[in-house]
């Protein structure tokens, strides 16, 4: 009976493992992340604040209506009210209570700035949503090199653990001939050395591994206690990152989101000089307003129905018109004019910066792919010397030092070779975010 609890304890907490595990391919965790990934959430959020603030811009020129109610107490009068008669005209002119319940309407008929700050609303919610794209685009090739790095740590360790299994071999077969006095002890020594640097590199690999998930896991919004797996190989991916027509197409600089980013500035900075502009400019506000009068020697009687109310309602406009102010406002007006100025050298040099970046980011990603297609070639080669160098060694041919060199030319080329994968897809997806084509 124990024996069965036990088998059922640990296959419940398996299938607990297992549903807890989630698999990624490099696609799905790039859609995974633009559902989850908390910087991305925080861009939505900005937005809507935006629209919030459109609103709240808008809503300034709307009709406004607010309540009072004012309440006063004569502490001092000139004489004393209770000398008169309660018909007496003289306790109606000092009361000692008075209590005016109000409401007032206003309403905005011209503010130049109103106009221009409605003109400012769609620039404003651009610069949000240009700002979301940005962080989108960020955190895509954040997510492509994090899941690239945790796969090449995970395939440097299948490869290095392959490498010791057949070092290993290899080693146990030259302590054999040893024992039988038919190599010498340094053969021994050498193979012992490169083992010991190979299982010192497969723990690294290890402890990567699992930070570079960690970092993956953030970028992805997933807790740090959940499991995750990639589903991709390095193989599988190159195929999909190999594409020349990103190189060969031609692509507008004005597509980039930088480049809109800029021309949102240019527009801000030219519409706070409007507004610094439109200052100068009268305002006209209309008000009504409707006044309940109170008056009362006693608190108590303003919830008596018998309490007289004076009802008035008046109504007006009010106009305000600059006149002088020490030259401050044309100060403003021309630090805008030179903000402004700045906003539109900075996109010219935004302009000239993407252009390189754009040819330098097609020659990289070109160069990786050339590069790719090297490395692979090298790959072959230094698998073919080394299988030639354990025959040479086996028949006495060649040296343990040979053999070690033949070996450690094979490890450095499998791992250029990894890094070489790693560098094509890193660049395409570097290219694509300034190109602003989604991975």
């Amino acid at each position: 009976m124990k024996l069965k609890l036990i088998l059922a304890l640990l296959c419940s907490l398996t299938m607990f493992s297992q549903e807890n595990t989630q698999s990624f391919s490099l696609k799905e965790a790039i859609n995974y992340a633009l559902d989850n990934n908390r910087t991305i959430k925080n861009a939505d959020l900005n937005i809507l604040a935006a629209k919030k603030q459109v609103w709240e811009t808008t809503a300034r020129g709307l009709p406004q209506v607010n309540g009072a109610v004012d309440y006063s107490i004569n502490i001092k009068t000139p004489f004393d009210i209770e000398m008169f008669p309660e018909d007496s005209p003289f306790r109606f002119m000092f009361p000692k209570h008075n209590l005016t319940p109000s409401v007032t309407l206003n309403q905005l008929l011209f503010d130049g700035g109103y106009i221009v700050g409605l003109q400012s609303n769609k620039v404003f919610l651009e610069i949000s949503q240009n700002a979301k794209d940005k962080t989108v685009n960020e955190i895509e090739t954040n997510v492509v090199s994090a899941y690239n790095n945790a796969l090449l740590t995970k395939e440097s360790i299948a490869i290095t653990k392959n490498n010791i299994k057949v070092l290993a071999d290899n080693l146990k077969e030259t302590q054999k001939i040893f024992e039988n006095g038919l190599t010498e002890e340094e053969d021994v020594e050498q193979l012992q050395l490169t083992l010991s640097s190979l299982e010192n590199n497969l723990r690294s690999l290890e402890t990567l591994h699992e930070l570079s998930k960690g970092y993956l896991k953030i970028l992805l919004g997933i807790n740090q206690t959940e499991t995750i797996e990639l589903k991709d190989t390095l193989e599988s991916l190159i195929l999909e990152n190999i594409s020349l027509n990103l190189i060969s197409d031609s692509h507008e600089v004005s597509n980039n989101i930088d480049y809109k980013i800029a021309v949102n500035d240019v527009e801000s900075k030219r519409l706070e000089y409007k507004l610094e502009k439109s200052e100068q400019l009268p305002k006209l506000n209309a008000f009504v307003s409707s006044n309940y009068l109170g008056y009362s020697n006693s608190a108590s009687t303003y919830f008596n129905r018998e309490q007289d109310w004076l009802f008035t309602t008046i109504g007006g406009f009010k106009l305000t018109v600059p006149i002088f102010s020490s030259f401050g406002g044309k100060a403003k007006r021309e630090r805008a004019k030179i903000q402004w100025d700045i906003a539109k050298n900075n996109l010219v040099d935004t302009e000239n910066q993407l252009s390189i970046e754009f040819r330098n980011a097609k020659n990289e990603y070109q160069l990786a792919i050339d590069t790719y297609g090297n490395k692979q070639k090298n790959l072959a080669l230094a698998e073919k010397i080394e299988k030639k160098n354990i025959i040479k060694y086996r028949e006495g041919i060649a040296s343990s030092f040979d053999l070690r060199q033949a070996q450690i030319q094979l490890y450095t080329s499998q791992q250029e070779y990894l890094q070489a994968i790693i560098d094509v897809i890193n660049k395409k997806a570097t290219l694509k975010n300034l190109l602003n084509i989604p991975n």
